[in-house]
């Protein structure tokens, strides 16, 4: 018992330190996004993206971290219907909504930046605006149904694990729900790769398209503020492919049995489960003149206040 407790308690303390931090920074991006609602009295096609990704994000994060925190305070009242099943659905279906969103967000970016001459990439460009509330509405729809199916597996799933619900070693203390739920986690893996294979295909081809026009630009020697945005651009968007690559790495490890009895397995993709909407959400805030402009001014005046107070 001693062992288990030292063990769980700092990696329950680092993930409600990773929650708290992407909630307040997903927070950050949906207030900035509503002030400019209420202003401008419309959102373009990027903000609706954006909106809808810090949503899901934040509700992802505060379910993940409410199933942990019941997980070891009170693992009895975990199980205790209702409340299994409706953790499970709003899991299960803000992690679709924050997968399917992303792999939105890197389609957009990639047919408004990048510059191909295909017929189809044209068309596609085209009608890219069009296109945006359609693929948010799949999104939500496929994440919905996802829910939905998480719910009616915990209904019948729920007598078997209550009396499985014991503290133990630290996968055992959070792995619970993915031994009972590996059968949605195949169901809807499909979907996982499938968003997965989109965000892949769409970063390369944005990062071919900036760096054969970043090419073209130091031979004709344009301008080296066009130059740096295109630089900008690409580590914002490796960044992203990065991060998304080692998430989705992490998130299927944390669905494979094998690795369950493993603890240093299961830390690190909690760890890094709960870390990705933050930082991810942090690179599209200083990729983001607008709101890294509004985050640096709050941070300026922060610090004038704390320095006054001295």
């Amino acid at each position: 018992q001693h062992n288990v407790t030292s063990y769980v308690i700092p990696a329950f303390a680092i993930i409600t330190l990773e929650a708290f931090a992407g909630m307040w920074i997903n927070a950050f991006i949906v207030c900035v996004l509503c002030i400019g609602w209420v202003r401008k009295k419309t959102l373009n096609s990027n903000e609706k993206i954006l909106l809808l990704l810090g949503c899901s994000r934040i509700s992802y994060l505060c379910f993940s971290w409410l199933y942990c925190s019941l997980a070891i305070s009170y693992p009895n009242y975990l199980y205790v219907q209702p409340t299994f099943q409706l953790i499970v659905f709003f899991q299960s279906f803000s992690n679709g909504s924050n997968l399917w969103v992303s792999a939105c967000l890197c389609v957009f970016y990639c047919l408004k930046i990048a510059n191909f001459r295909n017929r189809f990439f044209i068309y596609l460009k085209v009608k890219n605006d069009r296109m945006v509330p359609w693929l948010l509405l799949g999104s939500v729809i496929s994440a919905l149904g996802i829910g939905i199916i998480a719910y009616d597996m915990a209904s019948t799933k729920l007598s078997n694990s209550y009396n499985s619900t014991r503290q133990g070693n630290f996968s055992n203390v959070f792995g619970k729900m993915d031994e009972n739920f590996f059968q949605i986690y195949f169901i809807y893996g499909f979907g996982l790769v499938t968003s997965f294979t989109v965000v892949v295909c769409s970063a390369l081809l944005l990062l071919f398209s900036l760096w054969r026009h970043k090419c073209k630009m130091q031979t004709n020697s344009s301008n080296s503020l066009s130059m740096d945005a295109h630089i900008r651009a690409m580590k914002s968007i490796l960044s992203f492919f990065i991060t998304y690559s080692i998430n989705f790495t992490f998130l299927i490890l944390s669905i494979i049995p094998s690795t369950k009895g493993e603890n240093y397995v299961a830390f690190l993709s909690l760890l890094f489960l709960n870390a990705f909407p933050g930082v991810h959400s942090l690179i599209l805030i200083f990729s983001n003149p607008k709101m890294e402009k509004t985050l640096k001014r709050i941070l300026s005046c922060v610090k004038c206040k704390v320095c006054m107070r001295k």
